[in-house]
């Protein structure tokens, strides 16, 4: 279900952003402006960027194999941001700065804006439906910082950053128009740069932190917990509950009751690692080990 919601979400922001990239090359060529060129270098950033998103997930959906035993859930994890793109809008719109040009058709490019900024909201608020379940009761900023769902993820920042650029566009547009100073286009280009340079930097970290297995600590917590309450165990001695994309890798180190045979020790383990995948659903492989010190 997760995965169908991911890629509808992506879906809806590749064909809002790559009608938004078409309309902002257009009218870039059209008036000059250097602001709508960043805008629609950006937006042809993220089609891209949503590709490589679907590809990733179709990746991670591949089966075990000998050589990847816990199968391919991390490929999901793979993005780009197009780094080099981000950074030559900020070196256009330097070169605009110091080598203005007049923007023309200004109320064209406007009216392409306005067009844009409802595409924009259209993909966002499928992004924003897409990780309702997941999200919660939670803030954005905190399911942000604790998703595991990083193809949501990306695609919800750009949506952000692509939302709050445009809006920065229409602005220091409207401005040139207004005042006639073409510095203020310019400016806009280099803020829109700056912007994806930091969403970039933030979901880069956050994605950075999966790919190197990040913990689940609300699974780790509750599992520890529900172990504790065993009878048959004495105390917990080491727990991991590690993302492995859509699924939940688990080890325990515990010490059982010393008076367990072996048999009674193999059906108690079982039971456990029974029930706490009832209660767990993402939870896949459990790896417990029965010692007396860590």
């Amino acid at each position: 279900m997760k995965d169908s919601h991911s890629t509808k979400a992506i879906l809806y922001a590749f064909v809002a952003n790559l009608g938004i990239a078409a309309a902002k090359s257009g009218a870039a060529v059209w008036t000059g402006s250097g602001s709508l060129l960043a805008e629609a270098i950006h937006s042809f950033a993220d089609c891209g960027n949503q590709v490589l998103l679907l590809v990733g997930m179709r990746r991670s959906e591949k089966e075990a194999t000998r050589k990847h035993p816990m199968g391919f859930g991390r490929e999901s994890y793979i993005w780009s941001m197009m780094v080099a793109i981000i950074l030559f809008s900020i070196y256009e719109g330097w070169s605009r700065y110091t080598n203005p040009h007049e923007v023309e058709n200004g109320g064209i490019a406007l009216f392409i804006l306005l067009i844009a900024i409802g595409l924009e909201t259209f993909s966002l608020k499928g992004a924003l439906a897409a990780m309702a379940a997941e999200k919660g009761e939670r803030s954005l900023w905190q399911w942000f910082l604790e998703t595991h769902s990083s193809e949501l993820m990306v695609v919800t920042g750009e949506d952000i950053a692509a939302l709050a650029g445009l809006v920065i566009a229409l602005v220091m547009l409207g401005l040139t128009m207004i005042t006639g100073n073409t510095a203020y286009d310019a400016a806009g280009s280099m803020l829109i740069g700056l912007l994806l340079v930091v969403v970039a930097g933030v979901v880069g970290r956050e994605v950075h932190s999966l790919l190197i297995g990040e913990a689940v600590e609300e699974v780790q917590d509750n599992v520890e917990q529900y172990l504790n309450n065993q009878s048959c165990v004495r105390r917990v001695l080491n727990l991991w509950a590690i993302n492995h994309g859509n699924a939940v890798m688990l080890t325990i180190k515990a010490e059982l009751s010393p008076n367990m045979i072996v048999s009674e020790a193999v059906q108690q383990i079982n039971r456990m690692e029974q029930e706490i995948k009832q209660n767990h659903s993402r939870v896949r492989w459990i790896f417990f080990e029965i010692d007396d010190a860590d």
